[in-house]
């Protein structure tokens, strides 16, 4: 069984996990969390480079660089996911983009099409390629990264809350369509995760607004009761624990991961 402890799995206890948006942030922390307990991790990225600086960091993993927007290159993915592993147990659908910063009448269309595209579309890409493999497991399971978007209205980022409340959608009916094959299916909602891309968002609202990215930081911590953000690892802690025996009747939930998240602040007034 899978184990959130420190110590490596036999090796007939080994899973085959693939992640998707796995080169940095959440992704690439869950990936190295799976590979240190001695599981197999295929990840996939949209960056050829960052796909290759993650295996020269991490030689036992194996890695594709994919769109998974992209049906065809989803297609491709799995091609290769086969060839280097004979299984897949575990899917964890993470690649994600922030989409833009706008209120709807200045949201461009084009920007809209890609977040839903890349957040929405391609956790339906990557999952219906997985599912006949994970029907073959004896222990499948779905974790679809998204957000505490899912949970709220979004001021200005209605992309990225489409796409993280359907993905929520997904969640729940796809517990309920492979469950009678033993495939649990659940989501984690993280608020604000410190790095690069929420400093980015930070500073575009800031730029927007006309103020400075300290105070948009602090409006963001004060929609949680804990008044802070989560870090990479306190995500990979929840889908680990997610993905293990311990969660084994656990199936189309949605856990956030977040202190508490009592809102998303409406600052248009």
């Amino acid at each position: 069984m899978l184990d959130c402890g420190p110590m490596k799995l036999p090796a007939n206890q080994a899973k085959v996990v693939l992640i998707t948006g796995a080169a940095s942030g959440i992704g690439r922390r869950t990936a190295e969390r799976f590979i240190e307990l001695g599981h197999h991790v295929h990840i996939c990225d949209v960056s050829q480079a960052s796909v290759a600086e993650f295996v020269a960091a991490n030689p036992d993993a194996t890695a594709s660089v994919a769109d998974v927007a992209d049906p065809q290159a989803v297609d491709r993915l799995f091609l290769e996911l086969t060839d280097q592993h004979s299984r897949l147990d575990v899917l964890i659908n993470n690649a994600g983009i922030a989409g833009p910063t706008a209120e709807i009448e200045n949201c461009d269309d084009d920007e809209w099409l890609r977040c839903i595209q890349v957040n929405l579309s391609g956790t339906f890409f990557v999952t219906k390629r997985a599912v006949p493999l994970l029907r073959a497991s004896t222990s499948g399971c779905i974790i679809n990264v998204a957000s505490t978007a899912a949970l709220f209205g979004y001021p200005a980022r209605s992309p990225y809350a489409a796409s993280k409340w359907g993905q929520i959608g997904l969640t729940k009916t796809w517990a309920m369509e492979l469950g009678v094959a033993g495939i649990r299916v659940n989501a984690v909602c993280p608020t604000s995760v410190s790095g690069p891309r929420i400093d980015g968002v930070i500073a575009r609202e800031a730029e927007r607004r006309g103020l400075s990215a300290d105070e948009v930081r602090k409006m963001y911590q004060r929609q949680t009761s804990m008044r802070s953000f989560v870090s990479p690892d306190e995500v990979a802690d929840t889908i680990l624990f997610l993905a293990s025996e311990q969660a084994s009747k656990i199936s189309g939930q949605t856990l956030s991961v977040d202190g508490h998240t009592e809102g998303l602040s409406n600052w248009l007034d």
